[in-house]
């Protein structure tokens, strides 16, 4: 056992008044039985928010020197949702450290199947911050079309998290996985919510094909979310992006859309975007300023965007 897995075990016995064993010699047995460790937890209340996050994570940490068919026997008992998010998510650490599927598993038939929309919400948040969207890439999918609007909310932040937090934002499965759920979403707002926050920059070319027919969609909110997502499309998709984009303007009515538009056509081209950008100058007056001001940035030559978001932002500051 490490010393920094030790030191963990010890953190976990102090917050749930667990004795351990003195580490000379190393321990070798669990730290306790699941149900006493419950129990402490219980004793102790519910505890601030940020307490049940320091809880959750060091029995994460902790979660391979615990019983698996305690830790499952106690999860699938659970009926309170702060019990059953924090068994969940020590169950899932199982799969993440030790590679075991069968945990995760568990967490995610929960998920699913739970009669109760608030235990199935806590078990979609225990897989936050997982290797869930690798290891269940169905899941998603079908949470978010869940008739709860509160598990569709908790997939839909789970999505966003873990493709970043858990996945870097560079990981094309996990982020073709986002999209696939993005699109089978019922809920436009969950729809719109991970195409707004996932990086859309490994996706493959299934996806961003994906993600040009919903630029057809009669919910603004998904044809919002679908202009930013385009905007961060791989290099090879950029052309057709930018196509499907500028046939949006000409045909889009919504400023803010419009707007929006803009944007992700100079950040596919940068400085090729300005022949693209001024082409529609004329399609909608009000916004030939916003134009200018994106082909004057781009003229800078600038090659990364956050210094083109930067510069943008002080031309707008100084013609208010």
């Amino acid at each position: 056992m490490s010393r920094t897995r030790w030191f963990v075990m010890i953190a976990v016995a102090a917050v749930v008044g667990v004795a351990v064993a003195s580490p000379e010699p190393a321990p070798t047995g669990k730290i306790c039985a699941v149900g006493d460790l419950l129990a402490q937890v219980r004793s102790m209340g519910r505890g601030s928010p940020a307490y049940r996050k320091y809880v959750t994570r060091l029995l994460r940490e902790a979660a391979p020197d615990l019983d698996e068919r305690e830790l499952v026997a106690a999860f699938e008992a659970e009926r309170d949702p702060a019990m059953i998010e924090l068994l969940g998510a020590a169950l899932a650490a199982r799969t993440d450290r030790l590679g075991e599927p069968g945990p995760l598993r568990t967490v995610a038939a929960r998920a699913l199947e739970a009669g109760d929309p608030a235990a199935r919400a806590a078990a979609t948040r225990a897989l936050r911050g997982t290797s869930a969207l690798e290891h269940a890439p169905e899941l998603y999918k079908r949470l978010v079309q869940d008739g709860s609007p509160e598990v569709r909310r908790e997939a839909a932040e789970n999505l966003v998290n873990d493709t970043a937090a858990v996945f870097g934002g560079q990981h094309g499965p996990a982020a073709d996985t986002a999209v696939a759920a993005a699109i089978a979403a019922s809920d436009p707002e969950v729809t719109a919510r991970v195409l707004g926050g996932v990086s859309m920059s490994a996706i493959s070319h299934d996806s961003a094909v994906a993600l040009r027919g919903l630029l057809d969609s009669p919910s603004r909110d998904i044809r919002g979310a679908s202009v930013v997502a385009l905007g961060g499309v791989p290099g090879g998709e950029a052309a057709a992006a930018r196509a499907a984009l500028l046939a949006l303007y000409r045909a889009e009515h919504d400023a803010a859309i419009r707007t929006a538009i803009l944007e992700s056509i100079a950040r596919l081209g940068f400085a090729d975007a300005i022949p693209d950008l001024e082409s529609l100058r004329t399609v909608d007056p009000a916004l030939a300023i916003e134009i200018d001001d994106w082909v004057r940035v781009l003229r800078l030559g600038l090659q990364e965007w956050s210094l083109i978001l930067r510069e943008k932002r002080l031309s707008e500051q100084a013609r208010k």
